[in-house]
C-alpha cells in the first residue's frame, strides 16, 4: 500500500484544515458519469417491466445464461437458512438485536404544540407503507447490510420490507443473503440488481411491487439510478467509496498504533476507491504508523489498493479534529487520551468511534450503530441510516379560536404577494367567528 505523508508545512501550504480536507478528497478519482446509460435503463424498465429487468440481468449478471424469475420462492429462503453455519446465525442475531434497539431509540413520538394565538399543531410521525433494501452482490455477499436495512425499517414501523440483490452467473442470489432474509422474516426477495432493480422498485413491474423508500449501498449505476428517481421514491442518499480517518494523540501506545493500522487495512478491504488516513500532532506516532502499514501488509501478503493512504501531521490534537470536521469522513476514530477527550468537538462524521477498543469493524456488524453511512463528505449534512429515513412527519393543524389573530397577521402578507384568494379565504374565517 502506497503511503503519502503531509507535514505541518504542507498543511500551511494548503491553507490549513479546510484546504487539506479538499486535497484529501481530490485523491479519490471522480467517477465517470453514467447518467445517460442509467436514464436509458430506467426508461426501458418503466416501459418494459419484467422483460426489461430480465434482459439486463441476462446481459449484466448471468453472463448470457437465462436468468431465473425475479421473485425468490419461500422454499429457496428456507433452504438458504439451513445452509448458514450456526455461529453465523448467532452473530446475526446479536447484530439484529443491537441494531433494533438503537433504531427504535430514534423513533419520535407524536408531539402537540399549542401556540399563543390559540391554534394547535400536532406533529404526527407516520412510517412509509413499504421499503426495499438493496444488497450488493459483486465481490462478496453482505448479509450484514440486510440486517442494517431491514431491521431499521421495521423499527421505524414499516411492515412491508423487501430485499433485492443481483444474482451471480449461476442465476442465484448468495445463500448468506437469502438465509438472513429468512431469519428476518422477509417475504419478498428479488433476484435483480443494478439500475434496473432500482427502476423496478420505484415504478413497479409485473413481478415487482412498487415501494416508497429504497436504501442500501451499491455501485455507481445503482447510486445514479437512486439519484435520478429521487423524485419518484425516497432514498438514503448517494453511497460512494468508503473512507476512514484515525486521529491519534501523542500518548497513543505502540499497541494502539498497531490496532489503528489494522483498522485502516480493514477499511481498505472495501476496494480500490477507499481512502484511509491517520492524523496526529506527533511525527513519531506517524512514523510508527507508516512502519506498521508496511509491516502488516507484508506479513499478511495483502495487496490492498485504496485510492489513498495518507498520514497527516498537525500542530496539535485540536487541529486534527478541525481537519477531520472539514473532511467529514464516513468513519472517524479517536485514539489516545487527548484525542478521545475531544470527542464532543466532532461535528461532522458518519459515525464516530472513540477509544482503541472501538474498532470500526464492530460498527459494520454488531455494535448497534448502522453501517449504511454518508460518504464523500456528505456527513456535513447527512446522517447514518435510521428510522427517520422510513418515517415522515405530517403536521395536523387545528386553528380553532386562533383565526382572528392569525388572519390579522397573515392577510397583509398574502395581499403583498398577490394572492387575493388566500387573503379572502382567511378573512372569511374571521367573519365566521
Amino acid at each position: 500500500m502506497e503511503v503519502e505523508r503531509l507535514y505541518g508545512e504542507d498543511l500551511e501550504r494548503l491553507n490549513g484544515p479546510l484546504g487539506a480536507a479538499a486535497y484529501l478528497r481530490s485523491l479519490v478519482a471522480v467517477p465517470k458519469s453514467v447518467a445517460e446509460t442509467v436514464a436509458g435503463i430506467v426508461a426501458e424498465v418503466r416501459s418494459g417491466g419484467d422483460a426489461a429487468v430480465l434482459d439486463y440481468t441476462r446481459r449484466l449478471d448471468t453472463a448470457g445464461a437465462e436468468p431465473r424469475g425475479l421473485l425468490v420462492s419461500p422454499d429457496e429462503l428456507d433452504e438458504a437458512i439451513r445452509l448458514l453455519p450456526l455461529e453465523v446465525v448467532a452473530g446475526l442475531q446479536v447484530s439484529i438485536a443491537n441494531v433494533a434497539q438503537v433504531a427504535q431509540a430514534g423513533v419520535d413520538q407524536e408531539r402537540v404544540v399549542d401556540l399563543p394565538q390559540g391554534q394547535r399543531i400536532v406533529l404526527r410521525e407516520i412510517p412509509v407503507r413499504s421499503a426495499a433494501v438493496y444488497v450488493p452482490g459483486g465481490r462478496a455477499p453482505y448479509p450484514s447490510t440486510v440486517v442494517m436495512g431491514v431491521v431499521t425499517a421495521r423499527a421505524a414501523g414499516v411492515l412491508d420490507v423487501a430485499v433485492c440483490s443481483p444474482p451471480s452467473q449461476d442465476s442465484e442470489v448468495n445463500a448468506a443473503i437469502l438465509g438472513t432474509c429468512r431469519l428476518l422474516g422477509v417475504e419478498r426477495v428479488y433476484r435483480m440488481g443494478g439500475a434496473q432493480a432500482i427502476a423496478a422498485l420505484a415504478y413497479g413491474t409485473e413481478s415487482v411491487q412498487r415501494v416508497d423508500v429504497i436504501v442500501g449501498p451499491g455501485n455507481l449505476y445503482v447510486q445514479e439510478a437512486k439519484h435520478q428517481l429521487s423524485n419518484v421514491v425516497g432514498t438514503d442518499g448517494f453511497a460512494g467509496p468508503s473512507d476512514l480517518l484515525v486521529v491519534l494523540s501523542e500518548d497513543a501506545s505502540d499497541r494502539e498504533v498497531s490496532l489503528a493500522v489494522l483498522d485502516m487495512l480493514a477499511q481498505a478491504e472495501h476496494g480500490a476507491g477507499s481512502l484511509v488516513g491517520a492524523i496526529s500532532p506527533s511525527q513519531t506516532i506517524l512514523d510508527a504508523v507508516e512502519r506498521e502499514v508496511h509491516k502488516q501488509t507484508s506479513e499478511r501478503n495483502q495487496a490492498l489498493e485504496p485510492a489513498a493512504c495518507v498520514l497527516l501531521q498537525t500542530k496539535n490534537a485540536r487541529e486534527a479534529i478541525e481537519l477531520a470536521n472539514e473532511f467529514a469522513p464516513e468513519h472517524l476514530q479517536l485514539i489516545g487520551t487527548e484525542a478521545e477527550s475531544l470527542a464532543s468537538s466532532v461535528q461532522f462524521a458518519g459515525c464516530l468511534f472513540v477509544g482503541c477498543p472501538s474498532a470500526t469493524a464492530f460498527g459494520d456488524y454488531v455494535a448497534g450503530s448502522n453501517h449504511i453511512l454518508p460518504t464523500g463528505g456528505a456527513a456535513r449534512f447527512a446522517s447514518s441510516l435510521s428510522a427517520r429515513h422510513f418515517r415522515r412527519r405530517m403536521p395536523e393543524v387545528r386553528i380553532g379560536g386562533g383565526a382572528d389573530k392569525l388572519a390579522g397577521a397573515a392577510i397583509p402578507v398574502a395581499e403583498i404577494e398577490g394572492f387575493k384568494m388566500h387573503a379572502e379565504s382567511m378573512r372569511a374565517r374571521v367573519r365566521e367567528n
